[in-house]
């Protein structure tokens, strides 16, 4: 009985320590002082939930060319009220159908957990509190800003044209859009892995591996 119980003890222990680990060692392992050598000019937003975190780029009129692919689809990017895009990756099925934890239903959940398709959800934001307790600031430099938004348009999939392939009757709300992305979703590389590795294409260093939101906010703390 001591030994079966041990031996659950220890599968038990084997997710905390990879989290703890995930956590703790940086991402990259070495960091020059200084990040990439520029002065750090561009803020960004990092807002974060309980599971999920997406990234939120001020609108100007270079964002607006730099994502016109998404007009080309029928994605408001020009709108006048508009002050942010926001950008998130993640499951497919779990993403467009539980827009609200009162829509969760168990099979966008097994696929969550399992494998799924991966999707990019993009909408549109007013001006965000700065004392809002889900949002992170946080400042790249130019170079960084931009290897950052490059990084994130090649989530977005194309077709044989290489246009944008947005998700029909997909949406939550009257400005944002589902499209189809690049990579799989599973429980263990999700949308808060994809967030960091975005974030470090931008120069910044987070853990190793932070698929939960708390963790990557931490390793921010820790290693940035």
């Amino acid at each position: 009985m001591n030994r079966l119980f041990r031996r659950v003890l220890i599968l038990a222990s084997i997710p905390i320590f990879m989290l703890v680990l995930g956590t703790l060692v940086p991402r990259p392992l070495s960091y020059p002082s200084g990040g990439d050598g520029n002065p750090p000019t561009r803020q960004i937003l990092l807002l974060h939930n309980p599971i999920h975190t997406d990234i939120a780029l001020r609108l100007d009129d270079d964002l607006r060319a730099e994502f016109s692919a998404l007009g080309e689809q029928g994605f408001a990017v020009d709108h006048p009220n508009a002050v942010y895009l926001v950008l998130g990756w993640g499951g497919r099925a779990f993403y467009i159908e539980t827009p609200t934890w009162g829509d969760l239903k168990p099979g966008p959940v097994v696929k969550a957990l399992t494998l799924d398709r991966s999707v990019m959800h993009v909408n549109l934001a007013g001006e965000i509190p700065r004392d809002d307790p889900a949002v992170r600031r946080l400042v790249l430099s130019e170079a960084g800003y931009r290897q950052m938004l490059s990084a994130i348009k090649k989530s977005f999939a194309t077709d044989a044209a290489g246009s944008l392939q947005p998700i029909a009757d997909a949406a939550y709300g009257e400005n944002d859009m589902f499209f189809e992305a690049n990579g799989r979703f599973n429980a263990l590389l999700g949308c808060n892995t994809w967030t960091g590795a975005m974030l470090r294409a931008g120069g910044l260093r987070t853990g190793w591996w932070t698929p939960l939101p708390p963790l990557l906010t931490l390793s921010l703390d820790l290693h940035d």
